[in-house]
């Protein structure tokens, strides 16, 4: 089977991604097996997704029956439906106000600009920064939970299982926008 990228960083960044995703969906669903579905029903969920997208990377990356057009839209619907479910409609309460605005304020940025740089035609001939600026963003959503948990909420057996869960998103954003940073600079070209 041939890759779709040929430099070796490119292949190190979509490697990183797909396995740490994996290994953090794995994780998680250990976590649902562990509480049961009635209490983490909407952790399965949102792996389901994930693992939607990390199916689409590794199709994408040993280029296996899926165009660029496909993987943008599918994998832009997958994380846009993730921001929506965990940190839109069905956000954690964090225990400090400021906090929790900010995460949702970050929240809705985020799905504005999927919508705004995915969901367009032109999306090859956005920049560097135009994409890194989504990954940015979600790893600020994931750090402000992070802080929010570490500092704020009273720790628990499925604490742990929470810190997992608040950064496969996060991995999973690297490697796509990874991916599309190749491909602007092929479109560009």
């Amino acid at each position: 089977m041939q890759t779709r990228f040929k430099k070796n960083a490119k292949i190190v960044d979509i490697m990183i991604t797909s396995v740490g995703g994996t290994l953090s969906v794995g994780v998680m669903l250990y976590g649902i097996y562990h509480f049961g579905l009635s209490q983490a029903w909407p952790e399965l969920i949102l792996n389901l997704f994930y693992i939607a997208c990390l199916v689409m990377i590794w199709m994408y990356f040993f280029n296996y029956r899926i165009t660029t057009h496909q993987f943008n839209y599918w994998c832009s619907i997958s994380t846009g439906m993730t921001v929506l479910l965990r940190d839109i409609l069905f956000a954690p309460p964090l225990a400090n106000l400021a906090l929790r605005s900010a995460s949702f304020t970050l929240s809705v940025l985020l799905l504005c600009t999927l919508t705004y740089f995915y969901a367009r035609r032109e999306w090859k001939s956005y920049t560097k920064h135009n994409l890194w600026i989504i990954f940015a963003i979600d790893a600020l959503i994931a750090a402000i939970y992070q802080f929010d948990i570490m500092y704020f909420e009273t720790t628990d057996e499925y604490t742990n299982y929470m810190l997992t869960e608040i950064w496969i998103r996060p991995t999973i954003t690297y490697g796509l926008v990874a991916c599309f940073v190749t491909e602007s600079k092929e479109g560009s070209n």
